[in-house]
């Protein structure tokens, strides 16, 4: 379906992830409008051209003419939305989202959803530490990874687009993974390398630090500026594997700390000879 430019888009959530999608698509020549909470966002989008329309409303005309539905949403809203405007979706009509968590609600908004509308679920592994649709851009996808999360609800068709999408806007690196495969890999890649940013960044408040820190800081610490109101809510919705993850960091680094204790210098450099070898495996080629 995706190929097709006449087919129309609406993207619900026009922020960072959402206009960068928008930039991305409105370069293929799609018809794209869509709904956000702020009229300037709005407004800056189609003076830019990121869109051709929107609305702070959920517009039946804007919704009921989409064939293509994305939504950049916290989690719980998403649900919501789902909950008191999936009336005025077309029958036929696709959705998928971007969320950073899908066990939560992947399940819950296919069994809600009504029968003759479809939600493939996916996650674009990109990102910036800024926000708004002003920060968009249509570089961010080019190098990451796309993550398709189908279930057994899920029609061949629907996967194909979604992972088709992906390719379209730039990844270079289109996959797929069950809900609970995505929520493991992701509370290990992600979610635990957030907390361990938001722990460094905390553990030592001694002023003017910022005067004499060198890159290694810089760059671990890059993902420590967090939207709170987004991260929390991800940690809690995939809350039993995250502490998992945890307790595996903690579990590694006490073992470090005991190398170090008793001056195993040789049980340290075995350690950083595997860290040194699995890093190589993680650049971007």
């Amino acid at each position: 379906m995706i190929v097709d430019v006449s087919k129309r888009i609406l993207i619900v959530g026009l922020g960072l992830l959402g206009g960068s999608y928008a930039r991305v698509l409105k370069r293929f020549g799609f018809h794209i409008s869509a709904i956000t909470l702020s009229q300037s966002d709005i407004d800056y989008a189609i003076r830019e051209n990121l869109i051709d329309d929107g609305s702070t409303e959920p517009d039946e005309k804007l919704i009921g003419e989409a064939d293509l539905v994305i939504f950049a949403l916290y989690p719980h809203i998403f649900v919501e939305w789902i909950e008191t405007n999936q009336k005025l979706l077309k029958s036929g009509a696709l959705i998928t989202d971007v969320t950073g968590v899908k066990r939560s609600i992947v399940y819950q908004i296919q069994e809600m959803l009504r029968p003759d509308v479809e939600f493939i679920a996916a996650h674009p592994m990109a990102g910036r530490e800024v926000s708004g649709v002003e920060n968009s851009t249509d570089k961010m996808f080019i190098g990451a990874n796309y993550i398709v999360t189908p279930t057994d609800q899920n029609t061949p068709d629907a996967i194909q687009t979604c992972m088709e999408l992906g390719r379209l806007l730039g990844f270079s690196n289109v996959t797929t993974l069950s809900p609970e495969e995505h929520d493991e890999m992701i509370g290990f890649l992600s979610q635990l390398t957030h907390c361990i940013a938001i722990t460094l960044m905390t553990c030592n408040d001694k002023e003017n630090m910022e005067k004499f820190t060198g890159d290694s800081f810089r760059d671990l610490t890059r993902i420590a500026r967090i939207n709170d109101l987004m991260w929390s809510e991800l940690f809690v919705a995939n809350k039993d594997v995250l502490l998992e993850q945890m307790n595996l960091f903690i579990s590694k680094f006490n073992e470090l700390k005991t190398m170090l204790e008793t001056e195993d210098i040789d049980g340290m450099r075995e350690l950083m000879r595997h860290s040194t070898a699995r890093r190589a495996l993680f650049d971007k080629k």
